[in-house]
């Protein structure tokens, strides 16, 4: 998680510890699932900021 920036990894962080609490997944799973869904989120929050994410209309039908 060294590689994510804060924001990421705190997201990361957070989404573990849920997934710990459910106690579904090993430590391995619950590590690679929480960077996968933060960098998702993260991605869909910056996409947002730009104006262009998803569920936005294109350009030419705005």
């Amino acid at each position: 998680m060294k590689s994510l920036t804060p924001s990421v990894r705190d997201k990361a962080i957070e989404i573990a510890n849920s997934l710990l609490m459910k106690g579904d997944l090993d430590k391995q799973e619950v590590i690679a699932t929480s960077i996968q869904e933060a960098r998702l989120w993260a991605r869909r929050r910056y996409s947002e900021a730009d104006g262009i994410g998803y569920g936005h209309q294109p350009f030419s039908q705005r």
